[in-house]
This record gives C-alpha cells, sequence and structure tokens, in this order.
C-alpha cells in the first residue's frame, strides 16, 4: 500500500513536468523517446540510485548489528543466568541509533545533491531519471518486502511447525532471517519516502533548472553531483564506529 500510494503520486508529479516542459503535449514530444540518449541514461541512472539505496540501507542496518554485536560479545555475559546491566543495554541501544542517524544523514543528502544535480543536467534526462526512479522502486520493494518476508517466515515455520530448532535447517532458516529483516523491515518500506521526495523536490527544481542559463547550469550540476558522490562513499565506507 505504501509503495503503491508513492508510485502513484510520483505518476502525477512526473506528468505535470512533461506537460509543463512540452507546453501541453504540443511540443518536443521527440525527447520523450529511447532514441533520445539524455532520456535513456535518466533511465538507467534512475535505476542505479534505486540500487544503491537498497544496498546502502542493507549495509548500515548489517554493519550497525555487527558493532552491536561485538559490544555485547565484549562487555555482556551471556552464560548463566545473570541479566546484563541497564548502563550496557542502553549502551547497545545507542550503537543501533547512531547507525540510523548515520545512515539516513548519509542516504537522504546523497538523494538531496543528486536530484539537484541531475535536474540541472536536462529536462528530459531528469524526466527519465523520476520515471525510473518510480519503476524500478515500485518492483524493488516489492520484491524486497516479499523476499524479507518468505526468509522471516521460513524461519517461523521451521521453530514452531518443525520443531527443529537447533538443526542445520534452523541455522540455515536463521541466516536467512538475517537477510530478510534489512530487505522487508528497512529497505523495501524506506523506498516509499524516496520515490515521493525525489519526484516532489525534482518538480520543483527542474523548475528552477530550466530558468538558469547552459553554463550556470553545468557548473551546478557538476558541483552538486561530486558532493551526492561523496555522501555515496561515506554510506558504504564511512559508516564505521570508532573502537573505543
Amino acid at each position: 500500500m505504501l509503495i503503491g500510494t508513492a508510485v502513484v503520486g510520483a505518476t502525477t508529479m512526473i506528468f505535470s513536468i512533461v506537460m509543463a516542459l512540452t507546453h501541453g503535449l504540443t511540443e518536443n514530444l521527440g525527447n520523450l523517446s529511447l532514441l533520445y540518449s539524455p532520456f535513456l541514461l535518466g533511465l538507467i541512472t534512475g535505476g542505479s540510485i534505486i540500487y544503491w539505496f537498497t544496498g546502502a540501507t542493507t549495509q548500515a542496518v548489517a554493519t550497525g548489528a555487527y558493532r552491536a554485536v561485538e559490544f555485547i560479545k565484549k562487555n555482556i555475559r551471556l552464560e548463566g543466568v545473570e541479566r546484563a546491566s541497564t548502563e550496557d543495554s542502553k549502551k547497545v541501544v545507542a550503537i543501533c541509533t547512531q547507525y540510523a542517524q548515520r545512515g539516513m544523514f548519509n542516504i537522504f543528502l546523497t538523494v538531496f545533491f543528486a536530484t539537484l544535480a541531475f535536474a540541472c543536467v536536462e529536462p528530459y534526462f531528469f524526466i527519465g531519471y523520476l520515471i525510473s526512479i518510480a519503476l524500478f522502486g515500485l518492483f524493488q520493494a516489492i520484491f524486497m518486502a516479499n523476499a524479507g518476508g518468505a526468509w522471516d517466515n521460513a524461519k517461523k515455520v521451521v521453530e514452531t511447525e518443525l520443531k527443529a530448532k537447533n538443526t542445520p535447517l534452523h541455522a540455515a532458516t536463521v541466516v536467512g532471517d538475517t537477510v530478510g529483516d534489512p530487505f522487508k523491515d528497512t529497505s523495501s518500506v524506506a523506498m516509499n519516502p524516496i520515490i515521493k521526495f525525489t519526484t516532489l523536490f525534482g518538480l520543483l527544481a527542474v523548475e528552477l533548472a530550466i530558468t538558469l542559463p547552459g553554463h550556470v547550469s553545468t557548473v551546478l550540476a557538476a558541483a552538486f553531483l561530486a558532493i551526492a558522490l561523496i555522501f555515496v562513499y561515506r554510506s558504504f565506507y564511512g559508516m564505521r564506529i570508532k573502537s573505543p
């Protein structure tokens, strides 16, 4: 339902951009074709952003979880009946919160500056970009939600119906669930605001970009893209909690 409403809203806003740039579908209709290279490149770029986004969100969850486990193994005794202290529990929550904030910061700024950059590149390139964001985002979100749910339910089936805990089969489903949780609980649901923000903000950005002189748009596009690439790097390699 979330991704469906996002795509419907995105379709409306994309069509409004198309209507504005073609003056009511009366001019430059040939630019909305796969034969027009900027439009085709925009389609490819939008799909690339979706796959980067799913990878970056999964990376944030995976690294944060690893650091939390690392802290627990080092500081909390899991054997016996002794319970973890409140202070240690708060530190685990702080680690997870820190990664959530870092991940959100890097990913949002990448999307923000990439939208500005691509809006300044070329209007029909940007239309292709927005169409691809909505199309790839729709199918990727459906895939990740269903695949993640299937992995999660597979573990539950093994535990409750097959009564096969502490077996190789159960261990395999735990591995699957480790992948399934960020699929269904992070990447797929987060696709909804990304599609909505990109299309809504993009509508404003492209209307401003087409009023700028050509050389100014080129310089701004290069600058915004460079900033976006910095945060792309940070989303994978810069999100590390330093060891105490």
